[in-house]
């Protein structure tokens, strides 16, 4: 993978996702040649310190078909996880993980919350471009492909 200039690219993506819902963010080209890195993942309750929460929100690589709670790092298609927990003393906890690959088509955010409070999450994220030559274009499209079989 090389990255073309002296600058890092940023792009930036907010939104509001529904308890048990999953969002797509749109980063597919028509050549494949530019990827993303996962920079940063922010979560913040729509109404914080008013309600219990116990959400994770979770970032893949390929749309969800369920979307849980569970989190199992070796997915090979999860790209990233956050936890917020908010009880009725005020406090507020946030844990994040992410994987530093490069992918090149869209990605879905998940959340669910098991405490069930109906409650939707805000979600900020930041990704790095970046520009891939032939080799890694090829790489990350096929990568892709693979998630996409069955039992990929």
């Amino acid at each position: 993978m090389e990255c073309y200039g002296e600058s890092k690219m940023i792009k930036t993506f907010r939104g509001l996702i529904a308890d048990g819902g999953q969002d797509t963010v749109v980063l597919h080209t028509n050549d494949g040649s530019t990827g993303y890195k996962v920079v940063k993942f922010q979560l913040m309750p729509t109404t914080p310190m008013d309600t219990e929460i116990q959400a994770v929100v979770k970032i893949f690589k390929i749309q969800q078909d369920t979307v849980t709670d569970d989190v199992d790092y070796s997915d090979n298609t999860l790209l990233g996880a956050a936890i917020v927990r908010q009880t009725s003393n005020l406090l507020y906890e946030q844990t994040v993980m992410f994987d530093q690959e490069v992918f090149n088509q869209d990605i879905y955010i998940t959340y669910e919350d098991n405490i069930a409070s109906g409650k939707a999450m805000n979600y900020y994220l930041e990704l790095e471009q970046v520009k891939l030559d032939l080799n890694a274009n090829t790489v990350a499209t096929l990568k892709n492909l693979k998630n996409l079989e069955p039992g990929g």
